[in-house]
């Protein structure tokens, strides 16, 4: 694109968000949660490491079961509802 047209794009993005900053995006992208301090713990059914928020992991220490594997079925309420029979 021209100089002109990339002007021209800022100026009415502008006019539609007074707070636009430019092409680049916004310096702190407004759905991505900041300042989480992550910690890697691994899930007890598959064995992987996932980095989870620090309350999580100290929740659920040892018997944490990540999102892929509880999707999936494969968490602790399928596993306990198959045993008794």
């Amino acid at each position: 694109m021209s100089r002109r047209k990339d002007r021209e794009r800022f100026e009415a993005m502008k006019r539609l968000d007074p707070e636009y900053r430019g092409f680049r995006g916004y310096g702190k992208e407004p759905s991505r949660p900041g300042g989480v301090p992550l910690v890697p713990v691994t899930c007890s059914v598959c064995g992987r490491k996932r980095n989870v928020p620090r309350g999580v992991a100290a929740e659920q220490g040892d018997n944490f079961v990540c999102m892929s594997c509880m999707e999936a079925g494969r968490g602790p309420q399928q596993g306990s509802s198959e045993e008794p029979q």
